[in-house]
Formats: structure tokens, C-alpha cells, sequence
């Protein structure tokens, strides 16, 4: 499955009131790192569909969702489960330490 596109109105049935654990990717068209990290967030996102949703907040769009959360580098990835934060990871990573870091 691919990469739900996230938006302050539809945040809170997509992620918060997910039946499944989300991974929210906080990034920008403009930054590199975000670049880099992009494939391996869509691989995360095809490996893990049966247990995961994987969604993507352009922080220049969604300013509201980026500052509500407290964004301040990107890229960040957060990890919800039941609707609360349950990791976060900013930076770019290799797979396996991106995936111990959130604990999937």
C-alpha cells in the first residue's frame, strides 16, 4: 500500500483513530535528507502493510500539524499506536537502526 498523504483535516481518522500503528514522515520537497530517506519509508511502507500504515505530512502545507507536534528538523518520522506517540526518529538512517529506533 502506499504512503497516505496527511492533512489537518483528515489527521485524526487516518492516524489518531487508526486500527493499526502509523508511521507519520514529517518532510519537505526542498530538503535533501527528506530526498534520501523517501525510498526507504516507501519500501517500510510495502514490507509492513499488514501491520502498518505509513503516511506523509509535507510540513509546508501542514504547518498547523508540523508545530502541533513539535517539529523543528526534518526529516522525522513518528510511530503512533493508539492514537499517542510512540517513537520518533529525525534524521536520516539506515533501515535497520530507523526500524530498532522506533521500535518496529
Amino acid at each position: 500500500m502506499a504512503e497516505i498523504v496527511l492533512t489537518a483535516e483528515n489527521f485524526e481518522e487516518k492516524v489518531l483513530k487508526a486500527d493499526k500503528p502509523v508511521l507519520v514522515d514529517f518532510w519537505a520537497t526542498w530538503c535533501m535528507p527528506c530526498r534520501m530517506l523517501a525510498p526507504l519509508v516507501s519500501q517500510i511502507a510495502e514490507e509492513k502493510a499488514d501491520s502498518l500504515y505509513v503516511g506523509k505530512v509535507d510540513v509546508d502545507e501542514q504547518g498547523e500539524l508540523a508545530a502541533r507536534y513539535g517539529i523543528s528538523s526534518i526529516p522525522c518520522l513518528i510511530l503512533f499506536k493508539d492514537g499517542q506517540e510512540a517513537g520518533r526518529s529525525v534524521g536520516v538512517q539506515d533501515k535497520a537502526s530507523l526500524l530498532a529506533s522506533l521500535g518496529l
